[in-house]
């Protein structure tokens, strides 16, 4: 009998007895798994193993992962007042003694991203840590290292705003003549300083690019970590060549940046003027004429470890005037080298295309004239850098001539700024090898106007010659007699005026001719009530009254004889030597030569033995006049023959009367 199979899936009758499930979730517990419960009274004993060692875990042997934990529990631990932990993680950025080893570099690129990762706990309650970490020699060692602290400096200049100024701060020393982070480990191999200022550049465009708002915050830093004019000359050079490469990446800042050295420039060279004063002038010549030439490599500069000039060893045998001669020499040689990487980079920015956002270089030296050169009295150097630069084009040439003439008339203007004015306008008409003889007589034309209505202005209640009172006036006579003397060949007037100037017609042969307006105005100048002749600087009036005499175009020995005979202090008022004081011939003499102007022209022959050569091609140099100076020449040596003969009969006399 068969019995037939239930089909799948049919649901059981209910005859069928079902066996209730248990539930998964339950254990099944086992007689082992029953815990007898202790006395309350009493705890499980706990033994310890004698044979196991128990020691402190080194830094290096921990993990990145548990270092990083480390970092944050010891920055938390240090706000609610427990330094342990902070004191040590700060030590590991302090630089060891000599008895202490030295944190290895595994190590302190663990904890250097554990900072990385725990920026924004570094609050200012931190600032001696991170202070700490900046001073680390952290751009000496490997690039890997590098890369990996500059993220740390990039999230924390993002996240600790506050940071910024140090940040920078630090990386602007690095690009000193002695770059703080220039590793002293024996462990790691020697980085040259020229990769360390590479690698800080390249930090700082970094920074500037993630923080815009960081330029003027640099702008100050690299101002107040120019070197002193006292320095250096190798730090004035290192930190010049810095600050002329951060204008690369930073376009924002070049206007400024070379302001600044502009300005420390100009400084040095008024230093070196007050310091040439105080020397005999042949011992002045010597020392400018004979600097020795600096090294031409930059790179070989950059990578001195030694500081070339030997600042700081003098020889104590060396006499005053010796040492003082040797610290001129210094800051010439400083002047020269800064002088000549300006002209090569104003050269490079010249010739480079301008973008439409950026300052062209002539503009900005025409700022730089305005603000800084101009109102320096006595410059000597610093303004070729304008005089090259702006005969690179006509249109510049008519900028700043037309610059200067306007300052020299503005009544508005301080009369120091007036008479500088003044001073430039003649020296670059007179010197510029390419100013056209176009613009030397419209130059000359703008004076005589001027000059022509300060007389009609002045002359009805002028006494006599006042400096005090007509000191603009007298300023633009001397500019004109200047400009004369040197360029008086663009003054005449024929058929042909493209002569050489050794081929000049005899004034016994032909009568010259001048343009209309030159004599007329020499003569309503020089014969009026002002009497300029008598105040302008008695070595341009002696030069102009032989050159105007043996040109024929104005006889002024007589009035020179006269003017000798006239004490200027009788024309401007009660003296400075009261009644009771005696005057004597000394004083006198020195209060006379107080109220002559002062013979300064700013573009007077430059000799500085790198950078002139700047300037060659661009210089006029003085060439005399064919005639003239033979005749000078031939009235010295008579007059030292007369001189000769004198001395022989006295000699003479004076055996005779002892025989």
């Amino acid at each position: 009998m068969t019995t037939a199979s239930m089909p799948v899936g049919t649901p059981p009758t209910a005859t069928t007895k079902l066996r209730p499930r248990k539930s998964t979730l339950s254990r099944k517990r086992e007689d082992d798994d029953i815990l007898v419960p202790s006395s309350p009274s009493k705890r499980s004993k706990v033994s310890f193993d004698s044979d196991v060692e128990v020691r402190l875990v080194e830094d290096w042997e921990k993990t990145p992962t548990v270092i990083q934990e480390g970092v944050r529990r010891a920055l938390l631990k240090r706000s609610a007042g427990d330094s342990t932990g902070y004191d040590q993680v700060k030590a590991v950025y302090t630089p060891v003694k000599d008895d202490q080893e030295e944190t290895s570099p595994a190590t302190l690129r663990n904890y250097t991203f554990a900072l990385l990762n725990n920026v924004s706990m570094l609050n200012k309650g931190c600032t001696d840590l991170v202070h700490a970490a900046l001073a680390s020699d952290w751009l000496g060692r490997s690039e890997g290292y590098v890369h990996l602290f500059t993220q740390f400096l990039a999230n924390l200049v993002s996240a600790q705003t506050l940071y910024l100024p140090d940040v920078l701060r630090m990386l602007v020393e690095n690009i000193t003549a002695a770059p703080p982070s220039q590793s002293q480990s024996e462990d790691l191999a020697d980085v040259p300083r020229s990769q360390i200022y590479q690698r800080a550049h390249k930090v700082i465009q970094y920074l500037l690019q993630i923080v815009p708002s960081a330029c003027r915050i640099l702008l100050t830093i690299l101002t107040n970590t120019f070197p002193h004019q006292t320095d250096s000359r190798r730090a004035h050079i290192v930190y010049t060549h810095n600050l002329l490469r951060i204008t690369g990446y930073a376009p924002v800042l070049q206007a400024d940046i070379l302001t600044l050295i502009t300005e420390r420039l100009i400084k040095i060279d008024l230093q070196v003027q007050e310091d040439l004063e105080d020397l005999a002038e042949e011992v002045e010549e010597g020392v400018v004429q004979h600097v020795p030439r600096a090294r031409s490599d930059i790179n070989s500069v950059l990578d001195d470890v030694q500081d070339s000039d030997d600042d700081s060893e003098t020889d104590e045998e060396m006499d005053e005037d010796t040492l003082r001669t040797q610290a001129i020499t210094k800051n010439v040689e400083k002047m020269d080298c800064i002088l000549d990487m300006l002209f090569t980079y104003y050269d490079q920015m010249v010739s480079a295309p301008l973008h439409s956002s950026q300052v062209s270089s002539v503009e900005i030296l025409f700022s730089q004239f305005q603000t800084i050169i101009l109102p320096t009295h006595r410059s000597r150097h610093t303004q070729f850098l304008l005089f090259h630069f702006v005969q690179q084009s006509p249109a510049h040439i008519d900028v700043f001539v037309g610059m200067c003439a306007q300052t020299s008339f503005d009544k508005k203007r301080p009369a120091m700024v007036r008479q500088a004015a003044a001073a430039y306008l003649a020296s670059f008409v007179a010197r510029g090898m390419h100013v056209s003889s176009d613009i030397v007589r419209e130059v000359w034309d703008y004076i005589s106007t001027e000059l022509k209505k300060q007389v009609r202005e002045s002359e009805p209640g002028c006494r006599g010659p006042d400096l005090q009172r007509y000191s603009t006036y007298y300023t633009l006579v001397q500019a004109l007699l200047y400009i004369f003397c040197f360029r008086w060949r663009d003054f005449e007037s024929g058929p042909d005026e493209d002569y050489e100037e050794d081929e000049l017609p005899s004034i016994y042969g032909e009568e010259r001719h001048w343009r209309p307006g030159v004599k007329e105005t020499l003569q309503l100048n020089i014969f009026s009530r002002l009497n300029p002749l008598k105040v302008c600087s008695p070595g341009i009036v002696t030069e102009f009254a032989r050159i105007a005499h043996h040109l024929h175009v104005i006889y002024v020995y007589h009035l020179l004889e006269t003017n000798k005979r006239i004490r200027l202090s009788n024309y401007n008022g009660p003296s400075n030597y009261s009644q009771l004081n005696r005057e004597t011939a000394l004083t006198a003499k020195r209060e006379e030569e107080n109220q002559h102007l002062d013979e300064y022209f700013p573009f007077d022959p430059y000799h500085l033995p790198k950078s002139k050569r700047w300037i060659e091609g661009d210089y006029r140099e003085w060439t005399g006049i064919p005639g003239l100076d033979e005749e000078k020449a031939a009235e010295s040596d008579s007059l030292d023959e007369e001189v000769e003969d004198s001395d022989v009969e006295e000699g003479t006399g004076t055996e005779e009367s002892n025989e």
